[in-house]
């Protein structure tokens, strides 16, 4: 329900088949609680997924790379995932290309955020016809 994490989706979904295109390698490092038992985050997985439709499902997402001695494959999502602290979440999508690097960040720093997403979905529901909605549709 994070405003901040919907707008994330739509933004690396815009960035990521210009980006691909030109070559750029693309990682995705979430950082959470150490009491959080999933990892990596669904919404790590919800980023790689709005990247990866926008690249015509071509890629293929690799969560650990100590076991592979290799050369990374252009058509990779790494997905890697920290658990430490009191971390709320913090989400990384990094576009890592020759010479420069694009990174678009998310930090969270309560769970506040989540009422406040919600509350703004429920003011964007307001005098709307009966449908299903989504966050995409709130932030526009």
């Amino acid at each position: 329900m994070s405003l901040g994490i919907n707008l994330l989706l739509k933004l690396v979904k815009e960035a990521a088949p210009t980006l691909a295109k030109a070559g750029f390698d693309i990682e995705i490092v979430e950082r959470h609680h150490n009491q959080k038992k999933d990892a990596p985050s669904g919404t790590a997985l919800a980023l790689a997924d709005s990247i990866n439709e926008s690249l015509d499902e071509a890629c293929e997402y690799i969560y650990d790379r100590s076991d592979r001695m290799q050369k990374r494959d252009p058509k990779e999502i790494g997905i890697s995932a920290v658990r430490g602290g009191t971390i709320p979440g913090t989400h990384e999508v990094i576009f890592a290309g020759e010479d420069e690097v694009i990174e678009l960040t998310h930090l969270a720093y309560s769970r506040n955020i989540f009422g406040k997403g919600a509350l703004s979905a429920a003011k964007f529901l307001a005098g709307k016809s009966a449908k299903f909605y989504s966050m995409a549709d709130v932030i526009g």
